[in-house]
């Protein structure tokens, strides 16, 4: 298995937790977006979209973070990511949806690219932009919370939810976003970088890190 990643990309980062909570090996290949290595004909060959991650597994390969995140849920049930109960399993998809349709698109790295190098916004106005749409994000994130024990977004164990909410705060606070009004929020994150499934797919554990 090999999966084609960026050490900052928010989207690898789902995806490697989301191996490392299953257990499952494999090779990493870095494609460092701001060099536009994504952009290769090899990459593009593998990759139309031109994004990462990229996940190649028995011959197969498949794009899309949350894509991915389902197919390891189905093709290696062993431990499982998604509660059993129906509306739970509707739930923590929601809130993974939530970020990695609602939050993240707005933030990313071609994004913010488009509207210093296009748009001629300057770091503060940047900066600004990326405040803005975490901040209304992470209200609505926040409420769907309200029930968590604090360790994990949904129930006892930890879910796509939080493969998906520990990348997004992470670069939150890269950006200096002040997170004080999202305690649910900064308690799991907390706790979650306390296990070495979560850890070990930080941006600074990997081996392109910079």
């Amino acid at each position: 298995m090999k999966l084609y990643s960026y050490f900052r990309s928010s989207a690898a980062f789902r995806v490697r937790i989301a191996l490392n909570l299953k257990g499952l090996s494999y090779e990493t290949e870095a494609i460092h977006l701001v060099k536009n290595e994504q952009r290769s004909a090899e990459y593009q060959a593998l990759n139309p979209s031109c994004l990462v991650p990229t996940l190649v597994d028995e011959d197969q390969t498949f794009s899309q973070s949350l894509s991915i995140l389902e197919y390891l849920e189905e093709r290696y049930p062993d431990t499982s990511l998604l509660p059993k109960n129906l509306i739970e399993r509707a739930k923590v998809r929601a809130f993974s949806q939530a970020i990695a349709s609602d939050i993240h698109p707005l933030n990313n790295l071609r994004v913010l690219k488009y509207l210093q190098n296009e748009l001629d916004l300057n770091d503060e106005q940047k900066s600004h932009w990326y405040k803005h749409w975490i901040l209304e994000g992470f209200h609505s994130l926040e409420a769907q919370l309200q029930a968590s024990n604090g360790k994990f977004c949904f129930g006892e164990r930890p879910s796509f939810a939080d493969c998906c909410l520990i990348p997004q705060v992470y670069n939150a606070k890269r950006f200096k976003v002040d997170l004080t009004a999202f305690p649910k929020i900064e308690s799991i994150y907390q706790y979650c970088l306390t296990l070495p499934a979560f850890l070990h797919a930080a941006p600074e554990q990997q081996a392109d890190w910079e």
